[in-house]
């Protein structure tokens, strides 16, 4: 299971579906055509005409989905003749539909479709420009591919009736390069040959024989799972924000208002409802806008650029000191003024404008809740804040409702006092453990070495126990209030207050043996790598890895010696402590393959991925999955944010898939995953031989079950034996 309350990490994905590789190079057989249609004096209709092979589906305009599928666009070049007259639309048999790996109904065509554009046409021209487009079946997506295309407009000013049929120009394209490029066949539609899907798929008869094994299964897909349990941990804020002092004082007054103010109960309750309603507008259209206006291209570089890590420590600690009551931070009461006079019962809208007065109002404590879920949404890529920002407002507004329906709860309520103020100094210390995470990813993308393994853990163990003190009474700050006394002069401590207390003080025990290099395999994911800690205890025997130290290799064997210098210190801690080899350079591990006639296991990872270390730790480490691991794989980790680490100047090429110019090892990484396997999310794992055939249908994802992880190398395993008699 994931643990998003101690991390950001976000996913750049824009391709979700898995590939199925069969023992054929895969070919896009769609057809395209272009039309100039006339339809009324100088009114035109340029047509895209698409006929796509059977079981092959293009997505609509408006795809739908999880908002990540790739769109088809169109672009017509300036021209002083022809002028665009609205939007771009489609024309064909829509199809609602569900796919493995997208979350919701996604719009697609089959068969055929035609997308048209509106234009004016003021003379004989002719019409130029670039469609980009996807072609996807069941299982497997072609990589986007843009090509250009040319229409000749020869009867402008002309009759429709009369030119209709006779002088619209069409071009047709005929992708049937059997190197899986498509090649345009008339001199109007250019010479674009696009070759990227060659080298996505391999060819091995053997192998694809094997292939029907499908993927692992554990019921919902990961991506479910993680919108799930996103919804669920931003629902929890929501209802942690209920009792924070900002928020708490103003449930029986706001109810209280509502009833008090209502002619009959049921108009209080209605009143209540859409005070509720407004609020979840509220925080799930910023939700919305975070999500237009970022884009899931952003999102994911939040968790992968060292400066907007720095800006989330910064803010994380500011929102950590004023919870422990430094300062106050608010938003200007102007805004507060101009909502409060507009608020009312008289109206929906002024049951919206109390609801927004409460969200200004209430920012000195939800402002840094919400912060924190954002940066935890981010990881949901497009729809993560719209649904984290959902969740957590109906968890904020829930209680209002409730109240409101059954008002004796009020008079149950616990009275706002010193105990709303300790749960906001609770919340500064978490905030101020959160902070640290942000400034590891930087330290350790720009690899600073400031916030080395131990200097982190130190810092938790503190963090904890300061918490622990506070709880019971032994620490005091400035605002709080003065405990109730027994008899004897001695303060109370609450049972809630002591619990809390021993999980800080337990919590504190746990890390104090990761001073000294032990794993911590309950939050290894979060703290930094092995390779950060300066004196390792567990080591200096070298006897200690539960693999039987380092790796023995023969005199003859291949070793890593590409970026080993300054990629190993990011080797987990399973590596280390158990003796596996591995590679960091894709040729290079692709070549000890051959030589050790063994699979090779492609670790597609990031130095901040959460989900990689949990993996790592959860499931590397049993005993059955690490002597596979070592004695049957040749393991490749292939960090796709080593964004600091340059390729040498030989090394740097474009990519066939994104045309950018590819100058480090973390883009390198990154195109090889997206332009050869058609992912982009981390962890993923890839099992190959050494001609770079798959021998899994499909990529491994994040599943914390080690039997099913075991089940899968098995099944590779077989696979490499049948191809590799």
């Amino acid at each position: 299971m994931k643990n998003w309350l101690h991390t950001l990490l976000v996913v750049f994905c824009y391709l979700l579906c898995s590939q199925t590789v069969s023992g054929q190079i895969l070919e896009d057989n769609s057809k395209w055509s272009f039309e100039a249609k006339k339809t009324s004096g100088n009114h035109y209709q340029i047509i895209f005409h698409l006929s796509l092979p059977d079981k092959w589906h293009i997505y609509s305009l408006h795809p739908g989905g999880d908002g990540m599928e790739i769109a088809p666009s169109f672009s017509i070049n300036k021209n002083p003749n022809v002028k665009l007259i609205g939007a771009m639309k489609e024309k064909g048999k829509l199809r609602k539909e569900t796919f493995p790996g997208i979350d919701g109904v996604v719009n697609n065509f089959h068969d055929k479709v035609g997308f048209i554009q509106e234009v004016e046409i003021s003379g004989n021209t002719t019409v130029k420009g670039k469609y980009s487009y996807q072609i996807c079946n069941e299982s497997s997506c072609l990589p986007p591919t843009t090509k250009d295309f040319s229409v000749e407009v020869k009867d402008a000013g002309g009759d429709s009736k009369s030119t209709e049929s006779s002088s619209s120009s069409t071009t047709t394209v005929n992708d049937t390069n059997k190197s899986g490029g498509a090649e345009m066949n008339t001199a109007n539609a250019g010479n674009t040959t696009d070759t990227t899907a060659k080298s996505m798929v391999p060819t091995s008869d053997t192998v694809s024989k094997t292939l029907n094994a499908k993927a692992p299964a554990d019921g919902k897909k990961p991506e479910e799972q993680s919108k799930l349990l996103l919804f669920l941990i931003c629902f929890g804020g929501g209802l942690l924000a209920v009792i924070t002092p900002c928020v708490f004082s103003m449930i029986p007054i706001t109810v209280s208002f509502f009833t008090k103010r209502s002619k009959t109960r049921q108009e209080g309750i209605r009143n209540a409802i859409y005070y509720s309603l407004s609020i979840i507008i509220i925080f799930t259209v910023f939700g919305l806008l975070i999500s237009a206006i970022w884009g899931r291209e952003a999102l994911y570089n939040i968790s992968t650029n060292w400066i907007l890590n720095i800006v989330f420590f910064i803010l994380f600690v500011i929102f950590g000191i004023s919870f422990l009551g430094a300062f106050e931070i608010t938003l200007p009461s102007s805004w507060t003024n101009k909502t409060d006079s507009k608020a009312g019962l008289g109206s929906f809208s002024g049951i919206f404008f109390m609801a927004l007065t409460l969200v200004i109002v209430s920012f000195s404590c939800t402002g840094p809740i919400v912060a924190m879920l954002f940066a935890l949404s981010a990881e949901g890529g497009f729809l993560g804040p719209i649904i984290g920002m959902f969740a957590f407002s109906l968890g904020l507004s829930l209680p209002f409702a409730l109240c409101a329906i059954f008002p004796a709860v009020i008079n149950k309520l616990g009275k706002a006092g010193g105990w709303l103020n300790q749960v906001k100094v609770t919340l500064g210390f978490i905030e101020l453990g959160l902070s640290l995470k942000f400034f590891s990813n930087a330290d350790s993308m720009k690899q600073w070495r400031i916030l080395d393994r131990e200097i982190f853990i130190a810092l938790w163990i503190v963090l904890a126990i300061l918490l622990g003190m506070y709880l019971l009474g032994k620490i005091k700050l400035s605002h709080d209030d003065e405990p109730k006394k027994n008899v004897y002069g001695q303060e109370y401590v609450s049972i809630f207050k002591l619990f809390l207390a021993i999980a800080s003080f337990t919590f504190a025990l746990y890390l104090l043996p990761g001073m000294w290099g032990a794993p911590l395999n309950a939050v290894g994911s979060f703290v930094p790598s092995m390779g950060t800690q300066d004196f390792v205890l567990h080591n200096c025997d070298g006897n200690s890895s539960k693999g039987g130290g380092e790796a023995k290799l023969n005199a003859d064997d291949p070793r890593p010696i590409k970026y080993v210098s300054k990629m190993k210190q990011y080797e987990p801690n399973v590596v280390r402590n158990n003796g596996l080899v591995t590679y960091f350079d894709y040729e290079e591990a692709i070549e000890a393959s051959r030589k050790l006639k063994k699979p090779l296991m492609l670790d597609f990872t990031g130095i901040t991925c959460v989900n990689c270390r949990a993996m790592e730790t959860q499931v590397w480490s049993d005993p059955e999955v690490v002597k596979r691991m070592k004695n049957d794989f040749v393991i490749v980790s292939l960090y796709d944010d080593a964004r600091e680490i340059p390729l040498a100047k030989e090394d740097c090429y474009i990519s066939k898939t994104s045309k950018k110019e590819i100058t480090t090892l973390g883009d390198k990484c990154l195109d090889i995953q997206i332009s050869k396997y058609n992912s982009n999310s981390q962890p993923t794992y890839f099992f190959i031989d050494e001609k770079e055939n798959k021998l899994a249908a499909v990529g491994y994802t994040y599943k914390s079950d080690v039997k099913q992880f075991i089940d899968h190398l098995e099944m590779v395993k077989a696979n490499y034996k049948k191809s590799h008699p």
